[in-house]
Parts: C-alpha cells; sequence; structure tokens
C-alpha cells in the first residue's frame, strides 16, 4: 500500500526536478553563459527535460530556432557538457549532480508531418464525409 502511494509522488518530484533543471539550462544558454562560439551564434531552446526516477541522469531535448544547424548546436552542448552539469548542480539542491544527455528534439517534426497528412485532400475527404 505504501508502495502505491509513494510512486505518484516520485513522479511528481521527476517532473518537478526535470522542470527547474529546463529552467537552469533555458536561462544560462539564453544568457550566453557557455563561451562556445556556436551556441553563440544560436538561439536554443530546451523544450523538456526527463529526469531518471533517481535524478541521477537527465535528458534534455533541444531545439535551435528555425531548426538550422541541429548537429552543429547539439555537438557544441555535448563538448560543454561538463560546464553545464556543474551550474545545474550549484543551482538544484540535490544529494547527485544530474548527468546530463542532449538530444534533438523531433516532436516539432513529427507535429508538422501530422499536420501535413491532415491537410492532405484525400484524408480531408474521409474526415468531411
Amino acid at each position: 500500500m505504501r508502495d502505491a502511494e509513494s510512486k505518484p509522488e516520485k513522479s511528481v518530484r521527476t517532473l518537478r526536478v526535470g522542470e527547474q533543471v529546463r529552467h537552469i539550462l533555458s536561462e544560462i544558454l539564453a544568457r550566453g553563459d557557455v563561451h562556445d562560439d556556436t551556441l553563440a551564434k544560436h538561439m536554443v531552446s530546451v523544450t523538456e527535460v526527463r529526469m531518471s526516477p533517481d535524478l541521477r541522469h537527465a535528458t534534455v531535448f533541444v531545439k535551435p530556432l528555425l531548426g538550422r544547424d541541429e548537429a552543429a548546436v547539439l555537438k557544441a552542448l555535448r563538448t560543454n557538457t561538463a560546464y553545464l552539469q556543474r551550474e545545474v548542480a550549484a543551482r538544484v539542491q540535490m544529494k547527485y549532480a544530474a548527468r546530463l544527455k542532449f538530444l534533438a528534439d523531433e516532436s516539432f517534426d513529427e507535429g508538422s508531418h501530422v499536420d501535413r497528412l491532415l491537410r492532405d485532400p484525400k484524408v480531408a475527404r474521409d474526415l468531411d464525409g
């Protein structure tokens, strides 16, 4: 019974910590605190941070503005991971510093693909009928 009650609490905690990490990373990138030429040239949006249940790993989903130079931006973020981990650890009060893993956020591309499919005349015909 006690385990069932604690599981949603853990889930809420991982969501809350993920949001904190997202805000911190967004602020660091927006202020230009990372001394990297690639990151200085691009506005990077941190769209989501998913924390592991033990809060030791964070998967960070990012998207450069307009989706340009995505590979270069990811490489720059991965190059500066140690600095970003230190900054996050200093600002989030946790027992362990979370290890950051940067991935491209594909949800925008998937949403555009679904939108194109729904606008297809054949699909629209089926939806109207």
